[in-house]
């Protein structure tokens, strides 16, 4: 195998079947040594926090693809912590997209005068941010997308209107269990020109609450996996 990129969470390489290998890792996005989803760089390590995501991407991958919606998955090995996926071209120099279930977080540390944390955000608010540790990874819009060239407006609307989908699939998953979603970070890049999700669909990219409290990653995988 050939690495060909080496990310916050995750290495990637490329593999002799033309698919790709990612490699889970034990680091995750945070602040000071507390977990946050929302933050742009690794903050902490928490072992087995790679395999927990594996593990969760994998049970959620499956329901995704249930409700006939496509992504890069291919398959996984839980014990190495890796997984398969079909090559895809991530947009621009890669784009995070954030649906927002509750107000927290950074919304609420850049739109706090208007409203309160813990907010239900009706029927979801999806927004993205570019991919860059340098400039904090900067919002961008649909239109500012488009602009610079990265994606044209039906692929944002295709990416928007799968976002909504996925992230209800997870929430309604979590809800059965009696875990709220409050909100959940995905990637996306085309693949034969059709807009999919790439990367995972992990307990570490997801804010979930088990009444007022925050669930932490590992244990979120225990409690979705172990029902």
């Amino acid at each position: 195998m050939k690495k060909i990129y080496e990310g916050k969470t995750k290495d990637v390489y490329s593999l002799e079947n033309g698919n790709v290998l990612l490699k889970f890792k034990d680091d995750c996005t945070g602040k000071d040594g507390v977990f946050d989803p929302g933050e742009n760089s690794v903050g902490l390590t928490i072992e087995g926090i790679g395999k927990a995501n594996l593990q969760t991407s994998i049970y959620y991958f499956e329901l995704v693809k249930e409700a006939g919606i496509k992504t890069h998955y291919v398959s996984a090995d839980v014990e190495n912590a890796t997984m398969e996926v079909l090559p895809a071209t991530v947009f621009g120099h890669g784009l995070e997209v954030i649906c927002r279930l509750v107000a927290t977080g950074s919304f609420i540390r850049r739109y706090g005068e208007y409203m309160e944390n813990g907010t239900v955000l009706e029927g979801g608010y999806v927004e993205c941010t570019l991919k860059n540790d340098a400039l904090g990874d900067p919002l961008i819009t649909g239109e500012g997308l488009a602009a610079l060239g990265i994606m044209t407006p039906a692929m944002f609307e295709s990416m928007k209107e799968q976002t909504l989908k996925i992230t209800k699939i997870v929430a309604d998953d979590l809800k059965s269990i009696g875990l709220d979603l409050w909100d959940i970070k995905f990637e996306f890049g085309y693949n034969n020109g059709e807009v999919i999700l790439i990367d995972e669909i992990a307990s570490g990219n997801m804010r979930v609450y088990k009444g007022d409290q925050i669930v932490e990653p590992v244990e979120l995988t225990k409690l979705i996996l172990n029902r």
